[in-house]
């Protein structure tokens, strides 16, 4: 007999994942969110409740080098697991983003093997459901010396928002789901049994990282300090540029925990207070560290792990704007630094997160602003002039022209333009490059001619081009 106080649809909802053969932990988690949905909870943070973090509040990667040795010790208990679930659609691929030939003809995939193999660690990729089959043909063309374990994300149904009921899409029934955000990672490790399997291998520590960060890997020396001070949770966070203003950032909850604030749990009434870079200066750069033995205590201790959630308006066929709106219900790995006790942020240089969102960043990583260090481990140049170790270049394609990853190759197909000693670039128009370009200082370069124009073999460009 139905719960009289019980939500009209849950029933619905808990059936529809039965169905799927989602594990029973999965339903509860998200139960537990729906209630809040239908409780009309918007999983917003308020400004009244946070205050900003002080510079002298969180440690310095830079004091850390005395705890290098102790990380060389901790390697052999360490895995790196990397996020790996995120598809190209922003770059007009259906694939797996990490299947992008991103630096030398190596896809980002290859150049994450690479890492695993220079420390001689464990290596766990966390596919969703979009990227799993995707994930599993290139490995077995790539052939790596030691195979990665995969492990699959969960996923949510989608509840429609005019009257919070499942979602229904017959004509593709994949798109009724969502992938619950990165924070499903906890989760995840436990109900596949990966979580176990390593404790009984004697791993203990963690290091995860989003697939497109490909400067984000392991650091002896952070490594150290983790293990030696029995932390059980560590965030990297890195300051806040004007750049990133639209992104979540750090802050410390009246409770006295630090908190993590994405953009998404932002009231629209607090905005600019939340884009405010001089006031929450740090964010997360969404490099973990995490010590497996807690987690799984954790999780014993409560069941699942309930992070702050976030509620994502979004319509049902992201490609159709004009598809029923929904909510995706997701949450953010970050955010467990608020309700783990002890849990820490250290500050970290720039040059550790630097992101392939869309193909203006991976116009950069392709270009002499990155190489391949004599381990096969991707760095930022180091002959490129940087303050305080961050790397820093602002580069804006025209979306008309190169916003999809095979109109943005064709255009750079003769190779890619020397930036090592640019600051910005900014392309208007369709404009193809011939070989051996160098673009230096901070450069425009216009089409409006209506034809595409061609940057000559060899040009050096140090001011802008105008083409009519």
């Amino acid at each position: 007999m139905k719960n009289p106080s019980e939500p009209k649809y849950l029933q619905s909802f808990i059936s529809k994942m039965k169905k799927e053969g989602i594990q029973p932990i999965v339903i509860d988690t998200f139960v537990y969110y729906y209630e809040k949905v239908v409780a009309e909870e918007k999983g917003f943070i308020y400004d009244k409740n946070i205050r900003p973090v002080n510079a002298d509040e969180i440690e310095d990667a830079k004091n850390t080098s005395e705890y290098a040795d102790a990380g060389e010790k901790a390697l052999k208990h360490v895995v790196m697991i990397i996020l790996n679930g995120g598809l190209g659609t922003t770059m007009g691929m259906t694939k797996a983003k990490s299947l992008i030939r991103a630096k030398d003809d190596n896809t980002f995939l290859e150049i994450i093997l690479e890492k695993a193999e220079k420390f001689n660690v464990e290596l766990c990729l966390m596919n969703s459901f979009s990227t799993h089959q995707d994930t599993i043909s290139a490995l077995s063309k790539i052939k790596p010396f030691r195979y990665p374990r995969l492990f699959l994300q969960h996923k949510f149904p989608k509840i429609l928002r005019h009257n919070l009921a499942p979602a229904d899409w017959p004509r593709d029934r994949r798109l009724e789901w969502n992938p619950p955000g990165h924070g499903d990672v906890y989760t995840a490790l436990l109900t596949s049994g990966i979580l176990q399997q390593l404790l009984d291998e004697g791993i203990r520590y963690a290091f995860i990282a989003n697939s497109d960060n490909l400067v984000a890997t392991i650091d002896k020396s952070l490594l150290g300090f983790f293990s030696e001070k029995g932390l059980p949770f560590m965030m990297e966070v890195s300051e806040r540029m004007p750049i990133d203003f639209k992104g979540g950032h750090m802050a410390r909850h009246k409770n006295g925990h630090l908190i993590l604030r994405e953009a998404a749990q932002c009231p629209k009434r607090e905005i600019e207070k939340c884009r405010d870079v001089s006031r929450y200066k740090y964010f997360n750069t969404n490099n973990i560290w995490l010590d497996l033995r807690f987690l799984k205590n954790l999780i014993d201790k409560h069941g699942t792990i309930k992070l702050p959630m976030i509620l994502n308006p979004k319509n049902l066929d992201p490609r159709d704007e004009f598809s029923t709106p929904v909510y995706q219900i997701e949450t953010a790995m970050g955010s467990a630094i608020s309700i783990i006790e002890r849990a820490t942020a250290i500050r970290v240089p720039r040059s550790r997160f630097f992101p392939v969102k869309t193909c203006n960043e991976l116009l950069a990583v392709r270009s002499d602003c990155f190489l391949f260090s004599g381990d096969k481990q991707l760095i930022v140049n180091p002959e490129r002039e940087q303050e305080d170790n961050c790397f820093n270049i602002n580069i804006d394609l025209d979306p008309r022209y190169y916003r999809k990853i095979d109109m943005f190759n064709k255009r750079f197909a003769n190779g890619i333009p020397s930036l090592i000693d640019c600051n910005s670039l900014k392309i208007i128009g369709d404009i193809f490059f011939e070989a051996n370009v160098k673009i230096k200082g901070s450069v425009v370069i216009n089409n409006r001619s209506g034809s595409q124009a061609v940057i000559k073999e060899g040009m050096v460009i140090e001011r802008d081009i105008n083409i009519s």
